[in-house]
């Protein structure tokens, strides 16, 4: 048995994760909060999803801070145009993303 020297995991359960992330219909939009701060909501990920790890991915690809809560990613900023191309990095279907 294979084992990925990044995640500690058998490379055989890293393929359903890749399934299981092509499934979802990931939505990406911004909202205006206190003092009329930016930040962009990625929402629409299953509840199995490790929302945790890819929110900390999200803000280190991003450079910026943010949070996770429940079934969305709240950023910190306008980074619609960004978070697509880090989101099909983490293994998300590209078609699946919806800006």
């Amino acid at each position: 048995m294979e084992i990925d020297p990044r995640t500690g995991l058998p490379v055989d359960a890293m393929a359903w994760d890749d399934l299981a992330k092509e499934g979802q219909r990931i939505r990406v939009t911004t909202d205006k909060k206190r003092y009329g701060k930016i930040v962009t909501i990625v929402s629409g990920f299953d509840k199995g999803t490790d929302i945790k790890s890819i929110a900390k991915a999200l803000k280190n690809e991003l450079a910026c801070g943010g949070t996770y809560r429940e079934n969305e990613v709240e950023l910190q900023g306008d980074h619609r145009a960004k978070v697509k191309k880090v989101l099909v990095k983490l293994g998300f279907d590209e078609n699946s993303i919806e800006e």
